[in-house]
């Protein structure tokens, strides 16, 4: 029996991508894909993600490529315009879900604590939450189990009670470890089907 429903963020509900902003840096795709791939990387960004400052992340970067300055500041200093928007859809889904009221709703997202407040002031939705646990703000994050277990014990949730929603693989394969039922997110078309398959909506 479904009681708690548990949304990743980032690709579900919010679209986020370096791409908007670094387009507008670069004249040829190919170079910001290399920027994107080799300097201001994805693992440099989950730490971050995990907790690390951002100034500290930025000043580590700019120590090994100093000749990258100004986009590797660009990074968090034009950090918003990374943000495409909401993903409307699945914000149509948590808004019946909300609605019902028949489901406790939380959010488990691996963000910088530093930039997550930003996101707060733009998307409305994500005050229809009952919590929401970021990974930067407790220095741990997805698909360390011990990140899903800060969100079970501290909203006194049980694994088989909840239903899980998450883009990344890994992240579901985690879940569904710990005993969580798990949909892996590609569109919202296909999350509403699988919800009412389940009779969740």
């Amino acid at each position: 029996m479904i009681k708690t429903i548990i949304f990743d963020l980032g690709a579900v509900l919010i679209d986020w991508n370096p791409h908007y902003l670094y387009r507008k840096l670069f004249e040829k795709e190919e170079e910001m894909l290399y920027f994107l791939e080799n300097i201001c990387t994805p693992a440099w960004n989950e730490e971050q993600d995990a907790g690390r400052p951002l100034q500290e992340a930025t000043d580590l970067l700019l120590a090994q490529f100093p000749e990258h300055r100004e986009n590797i500041e660009a990074f968090y200093g034009r950090w918003e315009e990374m943000l495409g928007g909401a993903i409307e859809g699945t914000v149509q889904i948590l808004r019946e879900l909300k609605e019902g009221g028949q489901y406790n709703l939380y959010a488990l997202t691996n963000w910088s604590g530093e930039t997550f407040p930003v996101a707060q002031e733009r998307f409305e939705f994500l005050g229809w939450f009952d919590g929401i646990v970021v990974s930067g703000t407790e220095k741990d994050r997805k698909p360390s189990s011990s990140f899903y277990h800060t969100l079970l014990n501290r909203y006194e949730i049980l694994p088989s009670d909840a239903l899980f929603i998450d883009d990344n693989l890994n992240n579901i394969n985690a879940a569904q470890q710990l005993g969580i039922t798990s949909i892996h997110f590609t569109s919202p078309e296909a999350l509403r089907r699988a919800l009412e398959d389940r009779k969740v909506l």
